[in-house]
């Protein structure tokens, strides 16, 4: 799941399916993507994992990085 959210936020969200993306490269803080690229990036996973992401789950901690994202999903799969 990690590797089809990290495609999408190459692809999708910065445009450039070449970037090179790891998993601790801070999302929002680096400028990879925006405040409305992370609201687009929550309903793909949304959508992908078939899950809901409450209001106070929509927290930087959760979609920090895509490590965070990780651990957010297993969280959600408890």
């Amino acid at each position: 799941m990690i590797q089809k959210i990290k495609a999408y936020i190459q692809s999708e969200l910065t445009g450039d399916s070449n970037l090179t993306l790891s998993e601790d490269d801070d999302l929002l803080g680096s400028g990879i993507i925006d405040s409305m690229g992370i609201m687009k990036l929550v309903a793909f996973i949304e959508k992908e994992a078939d899950i809901k992401v409450s209001p106070g789950e929509m927290v930087i901690e959760n979609f920090k990085n895509l490590n965070a994202i990780e651990e957010y999903l297993k969280s959600k799969q408890d």
